[in-house]
């Protein structure tokens, strides 16, 4: 019996051994933190490896703005007249003066202005003056570089018999009280000397009175409805175009334009 036992209680040692020897080993909490930081190290490597390659957010040097209000003088290339012009007509112009930012020249002399004709207003016979309203659109350089507009005309110092009346650049013709005065006094000495002739004519000093009277009136009716003055812009007219809003421009792309010419 006692050999039988000894048996069994081997055979149970050397199958727990063997269990135990079949268990994966624990790892402890040192190794754990040893092995972790270490798994992890190859992405924090590529994240920092991003971000050092990212370039940083720097200005383009070549970046330029015209600035809202800058005012830019022109030189008109076709003449325009409320007599004859019609609501999109095309509108030519050049600059004749170069634009000047920090040492550098964002529009030359001689760039090409393009616009149309917004609005035209002929002029009445007792009231109501012509009336003019251009737009320009864009701008284009000798090297044909194009940059889109929104101005307006803020002055028109080449043309004595205008003026501008508002901010959207109306051009309206100057009033002509005087002129009709003048025209009126001139009808009626016209019309009253041809009365009087007609009249005394026809029926003596009565006849020449009252005729002379008749001449008069409508010498005045004469000049009073004749149309007011137009507004006129012949070739060459001096305008002052003023910018709307900030217009971004490529200074590498003037100064190429810059280059051809």
């Amino acid at each position: 019996m006692r050999a039988l036992l000894t048996v069994l209680l081997v055979s149970g040692m050397a199958c727990g051994q063997a269990a135990d020897d079949t268990k994966p080993a624990a790892a402890s909490p040192q190794a754990a933190a040893t092995t972790a930081p270490q798994a992890a190290a190859p992405s924090q490597t590529k994240e920092l490896n991003a971000v050092a390659a990212r370039p940083a957010d720097t200005p383009d040097p070549n970046a330029a703005v015209i600035p809202a209000g800058t005012k830019i003088p022109l030189s008109l290339a076709q003449a325009i007249s409320t007599k004859n012009a019609r609501e999109g007509d095309p509108v030519y112009a050049s600059t004749a003066f170069p634009f000047v930012v920090n040492d550098r020249i964002l529009v030359p002399a001689g760039t090409y202005i393009q616009g149309k004709i917004s609005r035209v207003q002929h002029a009445g016979r007792s009231k109501g003056r012509a009336e003019l309203l251009l737009h320009f659109t864009s701008m284009i350089y000798p090297s044909g570089y194009t940059v889109m507009l929104p101005a307006s005309v803020e002055n028109t110092p080449g043309a004595d018999d205008n003026s501008v009346k508002d901010q959207e650049g109306t051009i309206q013709a100057d009033k002509d009280t005087g002129k009709r005065v003048e025209d009126a006094a001139k009808g009626a000495a016209v019309g009253g000397t041809v009365g009087s002739i007609g009249g005394a004519a026809a029926g003596g000093f009565n006849g020449a009175r009252y005729g002379g009277l008749a001449g008069i009136a409508g010498g005045v009716a004469w000049a009073l409805l004749k149309h007011g003055p137009d507004v006129k812009l012949p070739v060459g007219t001096s305008i002052e175009m003023e910018i709307q809003r900030p217009i971004s421009v490529d200074a590498t792309r003037i100064q190429m334009a810059n280059a051809v010419r």
